[in-house]
């Protein structure tokens, strides 16, 4: 309908809002943060980039290759919602290598690990219903809860995780649909949740009745200490746990591909979620994917990259103690991309940062990690992108720039 004014000119009616999710969730500071300190000058600690001077770019160019000479027909053409079976059964082999027993059928997979919690979004959650996550949590699955319309809560916790105490009385008195974790490397802490309290969570679950989403994309990237079981594989959650897995910090984030792995019904509505979304991932990079599972060895690839994570870890725990105000506290992680710093009271990173950037360097605070009540004082350091030298220069502008803020 057209509005037509005393001067006879005609005026378009005004457009329907936007939906409520779209108006309502925001968008990622983490995003934020790298647009605004792309410039090359920048060291940049805000992101978490793998290190892409480590990629296996040849052996992935080669499968490419290989896959569009030998079977072009195939590659380029649609393929199932669930994905392409060699890829679903060399992601199941894996996954039963590593003592969860896994067939192919209980595998879907995914655009991103990042699109494997939307679907559960959409499969599992209806507005209003509760969520519970740690504290602090990986921003984009905060990101991806709001969007679905569910009630946060942040399970309080320790260096080793979620309390199990505190979480037990939340799922009686909150009644939430789903619990999720990452608790191998966490993101955005480093920390690693202990066996024991994994099966403390496991029994909850079974007990209490509530699914567990346990993300683990770093689990690989293991520098230190010994492999934790998956709480999937702990007796009791074997029917009520999704795992979430990626090739973004093992193979190469551009191809986009993670998986999950879930019981028969929920792996179907995921699939019926996704068809609506995508249709399924690309073929293309599916098939490549699984050529170079067959033809290299991606553990020892893995393996390479996480010595090299493990020097750049140590050299940013070298310099910390410089660059932070006296009394700050920080992570010491095993594996994986991150640390977790705490500055003392009074601080506030969010604050601080614009002139921590003008001494081209970056962080990302930790505010917007809690979904409960923010600690300011914290931010989060990836330490796997730059050189062990470009991280020592970093951290010297931190400490300049924080030293010019007044902390």
């Amino acid at each position: 309908m057209t509005v037509t004014d005393t001067a006879g000119v005609h005026n378009a009616a005004p457009l329907p809002p936007l939906a409520a999710r779209a108006r309502s969730t925001g968008g990622s500071p983490v995003r934020d943060i790298l647009a605004v300190t792309a410039r090359p000058e920048v060291i940049n600690f805000a992101g978490g980039l793998p290190a892409p001077e480590l990629f296996d770019a040849e052996g992935i160019a080669a499968a490419y290759r290989d896959v569009l000479a030998e079977t072009p027909a195939r590659a380029l053409q649609y393929s199932t919602t669930e994905g392409e079976p060699v890829l679903r059964a060399a992601l199941a082999d894996r996954t039963s290598a590593r003592g969860l027993a896994t067939g192919p059928d209980d595998v879907l997979v995914t655009t991103g690990s990042q699109q494997g919690l939307s679907l559960l979004a959409t499969a599992l959650l209806e507005p209003g219903d509760t969520v519970l996550v740690e504290s602090p949590c990986y921003l984009a699955a905060l990101q991806a809860f709001a969007f679905a319309g569910a009630r946060v809560v942040a399970v309080p916790g320790d260096e080793d995780g979620i309390d199990p105490g505190a979480l037990e009385e939340l799922v009686v008195r909150e009644r939430p649909k789903l619990l999720y974790t990452v608790p191998t490397f966490q993101n955005p802490t480093g920390r690693t949740m202990p066996a024991a309290r994994r099966a403390a969570v496991a029994e909850i679950a079974g007990r209490c009745g509530l699914w567990i989403v346990e993300d683990d994309p770093y689990g690989e990237l293991r520098f230190e200490g010994g492999r934790v079981p998956w709480i999937a594989s702990c007796d009791g959650a074997r029917d009520r746990t999704v795992l979430l897995g990626s090739f973004s910090k093992v193979m190469a984030p551009g191809l986009r591909l993670g998986w999950l792995r879930a019981p028969a019904g929920l792996v179907r509505a995921c699939a019926v979620a996704k068809q609506a979304a995508d249709l399924h991932t690309p073929t293309v990079n599916q098939l490549a994917a699984a050529r170079y599972l067959a033809d290299r060895d991606l553990d020892a690839h893995v393996a390479r990259v996480a010595a090299a994570y493990g020097v750049r870890r140590d050299a940013m725990l070298t310099g910390l103690a410089d660059a932070l105000p006296a009394g700050s506290r920080w992570t010491r992680p095993e594996g994986g991309m991150f640390l977790w710093a705490r500055l003392p009271e009074g601080y506030d990173t969010t604050a601080l940062l614009p002139e921590v950037v003008r001494h081209d360097v970056a962080y990302v605070p930790g505010a917007p990690f809690h979904a409960g009540t923010p600690d300011r004082a914290t931010l989060r350091l990836c330490f796997v992108t730059q050189t062990p030298d470009e991280i020592a220069e970093g951290l010297r502008r931190l400490g300049a720039g924080l030293r010019g803020a007044g902390a």
